[in-house]
C-alpha cells in the first residue's frame, strides 16, 4: 500500500500549524515548528502571494496530512462525498473520520494516526469480533471496535488503558476502557469533528 514515508514534522511545519502527527512529541517543547515557524525548504521564510487558489489547494493539503491520505484516495473520497446527499464538504469530513485508524486514534488507543494505522495493518483490531488489518475500512453506526484479546497485554495497549479519560473523545463513540473497546454510538456531524479545516475551500478547489 502506497503511503507517505517522509518527515512529518515537515508537513506540519508546511501548513504553519501542529497537526499533531507525531503523537506526544506535538506537545512539547521540542516539536520543530516551535522552533522553526515556518515552511521548510530555502524559501521557506519567504512571504508567497496568497492567491485563492492557493489557499484551497492548501487546505485540501492540510485535510490529506491530518488523516494520512494521498491524492488519489482523497479524490475518491470526494467523488464519493458528491455522490452523497447534503453538502458535499461535510461528507468529506464524515467519511474521513469514519476510517478505522482514526477512530481507533479518537478513542486514545493510539497516540497518533500513523501509530493507529501500524496497530490496525498488525492484526490488533478488531470490529465486530472480526479482525480487519485495513486502517481505511469505514465503521457504521453500531459497530462496536475492539482489541484482540492476546494484544491487550502489549504495552502500547496497555499505556492506553492506563490513560483513558485523558484524551477528550468525541460524542459520536462510546469508550469501555476496562475491555479496550470502542462503540460507535452514531455517525458524526460537522459539530462534533474538531479537524481544523475549512472544508468550503477544498469543495472550491474540486468544483473548477
Amino acid at each position: 500500500m502506497a503511503r507517505y514515508t517522509g518527515a512529518d514534522c515537515k508537513l506540519c511545519r508546511r501548513e504553519k500549524m501542529k497537526l499533531f502527527l507525531k503523537g506526544s512529541k506535538c506537545e512539547g517543547p521540542k516539536c520543530p515548528i516551535e522552533i522553526r515557524p515556518y515552511p521548510p525548504g530555502e524559501h521557506g521564510r519567504g512571504r508567497p502571494k496568497e492567491t485563492e487558489y492557493l489557499l484551497q489547494l492548501r487546505e485540501k493539503q492540510k485535510a490529506k496530512r491530518i488523516y494520512g491520505v494521498l491524492e488519489r484516495q482523497f479524490s475518491n473520497y470526494y467523488v464519493e462525498a458528491n455522490r452523497q446527499g447534503g453538502k458535499t464538504g461535510e461528507n468529506l469530513l464524515r467519511l474521513l473520520e469514519r476510517r478505522l485508524d482514526n477512530v481507533v486514534y479518537r478513542a486514545g488507543f493510539a497516540k497518533s494516526r500513523d501509530m493507529a494505522r501500524q496497530l490496525i495493518r498488525h492484526g490488533h483490531i478488531r470490529v465486530n469480533g472480526r479482525k480487519v488489518n485495513i486502517p481505511s475500512f469505514l465503521v457504521s453506526e453500531s459497530d462496536i471496535v475492539d482489541v484482540k484479546g492476546k494484544s491487550l497485554e502489549m504495552t502500547p495497549f496497555q499505556v492506553a488503558k492506563a490513560e483513558v479519560g485523558d484524551r477528550q473523545v468525541p460524542a459520536w463513540l462510546g469508550i469501555d476502557g476496562e475491555k479496550m473497546r470502542i462503540l460507535v454510538h452514531a455517525l458524526p456531524v460537522r459539530q462534533q469533528i474538531d479537524a481544523p479545516v475549512q472544508e468550503q475551500l477544498i469543495v472550491e478547489l474540486y468544483s473548477k
